[in-house]
């Protein structure tokens, strides 16, 4: 069950739904059988069941929770033709478990660390999740929690990123332009070093006022260049040719495809060590972390130290499809299992 906001896979922004079409692809390329619940410009080598027209981000806001709905109820209908349901659209279904006796489990791919979040916890302590990183689990510490496993995304990063040369001079942003990104912080940091920096952006709804304020003032600059959303493969490309991947976030990020996609290109991460990052890189070998503006510039002066062949293999050997589906496998096995004890 994918969230409808967003085709999959994605034909630019959209990192949970890359995810979610890399773990259905490697699923039925292993023999099992996948229906997919996302929107009709969907595409997926399973079935798929289209619940959408389109992607609801290209809907009026009023219109988007009567898909959402129809799609929780669609799925509950249908369970009993399931074995295993897989949900990845937060925590509307819960208020349905009771109807659905098919085992299921939910993949959290946001930030757990709001009084609402905590408070759907203890109302609804045995439902099976699943967390993108043991980062993500600890705002929820002494919370009754049906934790069952942490499992990290993977991408076909061999098969999607070539190892760069870094060889464009400039330092790279991939990603929203929002607070907790820390876009402004980049692009500060970037002209204080005296270095080009690239921005691929995608501006939501929520974050558009944020933006025109605090980002547009700054991309005036010579060494500012705005990408807007880009391809898979403009990303690739942008990616391969930095000399480093300047994301400064501002949060406890929950995990950051972009940093590993960075890594896969051999481009070294400069960022804050929040959230799930101390798990995806080390300091030192694949970037820096630093806190201060300060110290941010002087990482990216230093960024030529870092061995890029050791960011690529590092990436890829962590964080392949391959890996990321034999956890979930594992994961539907013990769902089932507890099912039927």
């Amino acid at each position: 069950m994918a969230p409808l906001f967003v085709r999959v896979p994605p034909a630019r922004y959209g990192g949970t739904e890359r995810v979610i079409y890399e773990l259905t692809e490697e699923l039925v390329r292993r023999g099992h059988d996948v229906t997919l619940f996302a929107d009709a410009t969907s595409e997926t080598s399973g079935r798929l069941r289209a619940v959408a027209p389109v992607p609801l981000w290209e809907l009026e806001s009023h219109h988007r929770i009567p898909y959402q709905i129809a799609q929780v109820d669609e799925v509950v209908s249908s369970a009993q033709n399931f074995d295993v349901i897989h949900w990845h659209i937060d925590y509307m279904h819960w208020l349905l478990a009771g109807r659905v006796r098919t085992p299921s489990l939910t993949t959290l791919h946001g930030r757990l660390d709001s009084e609402s979040v905590r408070r759907l916890f203890i109302r609804y302590p045995g439902q099976p999740v699943v967390s993108i990183s043991d980062a993500q689990r600890r705002p929820l510490a002494g919370v009754p929690a049906n934790w069952i496993a942490t499992i990290h995304h993977g991408l076909g990063l061999a098969q999607t990123y070539e190892l760069g040369a870094g060889d464009g001079g400039y330092v790279a942003f991939v990603g929203r332009s929002s607070p907790e990104k820390g876009i402004a912080t980049a692009i500060r940091v970037a002209i204080r070093a005296g270095v080009p920096i690239k921005i691929a952006a995608r501006v939501g709804e929520s974050h558009k006022a944020y933006h025109e304020k605090e980002v547009v003032p700054l991309l005036g600059h010579p060494l500012v260049e705005w990408l807007g959303e880009v391809t898979e493969s403009q990303k690739a490309r942008l990616l391969a040719g930095a000399m480093a991947f300047l994301m400064p976030i501002d949060w406890d990020e929950p995990f950051g495809l972009s940093f590993i996609e960075a890594l896969a290109a051999g481009t070294p991460v400069i960022t804050r060590p929040k959230g799930a990052l101390p798990g995806l890189m080390r300091h030192g070998e694949h970037g820096f972390f630093a806190e201060s503006e300060d110290e941010l510039v002087e990482s990216c002066l230093r960024v030529q130290l870092i061995d890029r062949a050791a960011c690529r293999e590092w990436a890829i050997s962590r964080f392949s499809t391959d890996r990321m589906v034999d956890a979930y496998e594992s994961a539907y096995r013990r769902v089932l299992d507890a099912s039927a004890e």
